[in-house]
């Protein structure tokens, strides 16, 4: 199995995982029992973390999604917390704004339950909270583009499997 078949059929299952490997089998030039063993090799890579669906947060009861940038001391309880809260759906450390930021994505039902998580996180972070700053976006107005790795497959890397 080549480099740029693993590649092909991690594109491919990118734009829509839910299809067999049969399918898969025929896009990518290969046979079915070949399409198995590459899955499996990119999974035991990690190059495939998860697989999951895309659902609409407003059908979900969700009216808000939050971009918070936090300039903080985190701790490792703070990463706990963070680690453990299902609204929060992304989080990482950056850099923007005055100085290095982390970044959380986070669900809310409505302003409310936003205004709640933001307290949260002030008590969370406590002393150790320089700033934090919120953009707000609701999930149930017409998207230019919604979030979605579909057309992610059209990106070529410079490199993918050279670990």
């Amino acid at each position: 199995m080549t480099k740029q078949k693993l590649i092909n059929l991690l594109y491919e299952l990118m734009k829509d995982s839910k299809r067999s490997d049969r399918e898969l089998a025929k896009i990518v030039g290969v046979s079915q029992p070949t399409i198995t063993r590459m899955r499996k090799a990119l999974e035991s890579l990690e190059y495939i973390r998860e697989y999951t669906v895309i659902p609409a947060l407003d059908k979900l009861g969700f009216e808000l999604l939050s971009l918070n940038f936090i300039i903080a001391n985190v701790t490792s309880e703070s990463k706990d917390w963070i680690t453990n809260n299902p609204k929060i759906l992304f989080a990482a450390f950056g850099r923007g704004f005055e100085d290095e930021s982390l970044l959380l994505v986070a669900v809310h039902r409505d302003f409310t339950d936003f205004s709640e998580f933001t307290r949260e996180i002030k008590d969370v972070l406590g002393s150790g909270l320089s700033s934090m700053k919120s953009f707000l976006s609701s999930v149930k107005m017409d998207f230019i583009k919604p979030f979605s790795l579909r057309n992610f497959g059209n990106i070529q890397p410079k490199t993918l499997l050279n670990k």
